[in-house]
């Protein structure tokens, strides 16, 4: 095997894939990432798969001896980042066992110990199942808006999910932990058939956070086909791969907990209560993490407070436009908080709530369609 690339080419596919090798390999091979080089398409492809999760990328180089062998994941990623800039030459020295791989670059020359490629395993392929299409966008946008929401608990494998609801003309995200819902609706104008079936799937929010990686480095603009049957899904477009196992179990009933009507409605500017919310987090880190609202209707006026004993408080006031109800005040985990904020894509949002003890929802004003719920917090006099 011989092939001249650049080295950010290499560089960026080899820090991609990597994300889908173990930190605890099972098995040696597992820590390698397979190299296959293909002298007729003039392509290299780097593949990685914990068995779980795989992941694989290609990209074009001059080869002129095809091949294929397995390295190290991250010593061969460790060696190629720190490479100067330019073409890199890589090959595999003949005649030894085991196999060593030489790099070259302008500068100096590198040799690797490698593995052959007969115990590597192979992505699954799926011959059946759903075939559907996803706008590069559109999955991009909605990603961005819900993975966030994800649970990190252990306990809670479903929530560690987010669910995909693929419909003929949009796609729906979900993801909720427990405490906060985010749930973005996105259009797909694919060319699908009439026959197209709805399709529903919950998939481990890791899987999730590297197909978004994939599409945001390597630019993706056509369209991503998705397959799903039996327990897999595959993601593919530009001879780039992802494939991962999905999550078992029946997800929640989310849309049941967004409330259909409110009493109260908030507009307030999203950049102007960001850096409010940023600025009070300092001393709200502090302690408890909480931040209380007092909603003022005769002055249209939102009054943000925290009060960690022993270490101090603060108090940020910012104009709103108010409707419906009374005065109240209300508290929330301000760390929740400024995600779903940050999360909503627009310069204006409404905030929806009923009392201090019920789900609080903040939409977009404009654009994109997107739901927040937010539980709140009691407050203790």
């Amino acid at each position: 095997m011989k092939l001249v690339c650049t080295q950010n080419d290499l560089s960026t596919n080899l820090s991609l894939v990597s994300r889908a090798v173990p930190s605890r390999p099972t098995h040696p091979v597992l820590a390698n990432v397979l190299l296959q080089a293909d002298a007729d398409t003039q392509q290299v492809s780097l593949t990685a798969f914990d068995l779980e999760l795989g992941i694989r990328t290609t990209f074009a180089a001059t080869v002129t001896v095809s091949g294929a062998m397995t390295l190290p994941a991250k010593l061969l990623n460790d060696i190629v980042a720190r490479l100067p800039e330019g073409e890199i030459t890589l090959e595999e020295e003949e005649g030894e066992v085991p196999f060593i791989a030489a790099i070259a670059s302008q500068h100096g020359r590198y040799q690797i110990r490698g593995m052959g490629v007969e115990e590597f395993p192979e992505l699954p392929v799926l011959e059946k199942g759903e075939f559907v299409h996803l706008q590069a966008e559109a999955l991009m946008e909605g990603l961005k808006g819900s993975l966030f929401a994800t649970s990190a608990d252990e306990s809670k494998q479903i929530l560690k999910g987010l669910h995909l609801t693929v419909q003929q003309d949009t796609l729906e995200f979900a993801a909720t932990d427990g405490h906060r819902l985010a749930v973005v609706q996105t259009a797909n104008d694919t060319s699908d058939s009439e026959e197209f079936r709805q399709l529903e799937v919950t998939v481990p929010a890791k899987a999730f956070r590297e197909l978004e990686r994939m599409l945001g480095k390597l630019q993706a603009s056509e369209p991503i086909a998705l397959n799903c049957d039996r327990g897999q899904i595959v993601f593919e477009w530009s001879e780039q791969r992802l494939t991962c196992r999905t999550l078992e179990g029946q997800y929640p009933a989310y849309r049941q907990l967004i409330p259909r009507q409110f009493e109260r409605q908030i507009a307030i500017d999203r950049k102007q209560l960001l850096s409010a919310l940023e600025r009070i987090a300092i001393i709200a880190d502090q302690k408890n993490n909480i931040v209380k609202f007092h909603i003022d209707t005769d002055k249209q006026e939102l009054a943000l407070s925290v009060d960690a004993q022993d270490v101090g408080s603060g108090k940020e006031f910012l104009p709103a436009e108010i409707s419906g109800g009374g005065n109240l005040d209300i508290a929330f985990n301000i760390a929740y908080l400024m995600d779903g904020v940050k999360a909503l894509p627009s310069g204006e949002i409404e905030m929806h709530l009923n009392t201090a003890v019920t789900p609080v929802v903040l939409t977009p004003i404009g654009g994109l369609q997107m739901t927040y719920l937010i539980m709140p917090v009691q407050i203790r006099n």
